[in-house]
């Protein structure tokens, strides 16, 4: 036997002995588990992150709109300056957002109870007293549809996304 065929087998059976080897198996293992279920893990949380933070987006227009609103009475009567403070908030969405500011009255004693539509109900309804008297409330709320840009089978393409806040308007 000449001494390039020894080496030769010497090599083959190193080469064989670390085959069968099974150290750094697992390691593999998981790499090819995480490339099938890492990925579409990955894509899924993505796109529930981006649904909360255009959620979390359209709650602070719906804020800015009544933050507007709330500052008096002829601020309340004011739709479209709340529309326009509401969208200038949430800039990056455009005039696909939709703001619908409503003004509403309700008794001081029961502010959570009945809901009046105008002046004069409130005060017919709330006799001023030290106790109760009516306050005025301007509600907003945000509405967009977004388009999900990951599709996954049984979730929906578009989700509709609302934000609303209410605010005390000061006399």
């Amino acid at each position: 036997m000449t001494l390039k065929s020894l080496k030769l087998r010497s090599l083959i059976a190193c080469a064989r002995k670390r085959l069968m080897d099974n150290a750094g198996n697992a390691a593999l293992e998981l790499a090819f588990a995480f490339g099938i279920f890492g990925t579409p893990l990955l894509l899924g949380s993505s796109e529930l992150a981006l649904l909360i933070y255009d959620s979390i987006e359209l709650s602070n227009c719906a804020h800015a709109g009544a933050m507007y609103g709330m500052m008096s009475s002829t601020f309340a009567a004011d739709t479209s300056g709340i529309q326009n403070a509401a969208q200038a908030e949430a800039a990056d969405f455009g005039t696909n957002v939709t703001v619908t500011p409503t003004t509403y009255y309700a008794c001081s004693n029961a502010v959570d109870g009945t809901q009046y539509s105008t002046q004069t109900a409130a005060e017919a309804a709330c006799p001023a007293n030290a106790s109760n008297h009516y306050l005025q409330f301007v509600k907003v709320v945000s509405n967009m549809t977004i388009h999900s840009l990951v599709t996954c089978p049984g979730l929906p393409k578009t989700w509709t996304v609302s934000g609303t806040s209410v605010m005390e308007v000061q006399e």
